[in-house]
């Protein structure tokens, strides 16, 4: 019965209950592409741009921290990979884009003071 009952709404040029204008459909959809831009694209960029500022300024003598956890000085530096001191005598190489942070200065020299024996 309820499909006459819509023909019968449709003969008199009324409007379907629930059928929005195309105008406000896009709209919508257009409102919900903005917010996952604002959300989610625009501070994902955001942070890889930064990202990749830090690794081109890297410098021999800075203190990192990986994103595997290691802490150490670089000591070289090459195109795409950097070599870490992490102890004395102790160094190791990892790819530039693994760093995840440039520590303060001193960084590495303070730990080593307060974890020795007295």
């Amino acid at each position: 019965m309820s499909f006459f009952i819509s023909d019968a709404l449709a003969a008199n040029g009324a409007p379907m209950p629930g059928a929005g204008s195309a105008v406000t459909q896009v709209l919508l959809l257009g409102g919900m592409i903005a917010v996952f831009y604002f959300l989610l694209i625009r501070p994902q960029a955001k942070k890889a741009k930064d990202h990749r500022k830090m690794v081109d300024e890297l410098a021999k003598g800075d203190e990192v921290a990986t994103n595997g956890g290691l802490l150490g000085r670089i000591i070289d530096i090459g195109d795409t990979f950097l070599t870490l001191e992490i102890a004395e005598g102790t160094e190791v190489k990892v790819q530039k884009t693994a760093v995840a942070s440039v520590m303060p200065k001193g960084t590495l020299r303070g730990k080593e003071k307060k974890g020795g024996k007295q």
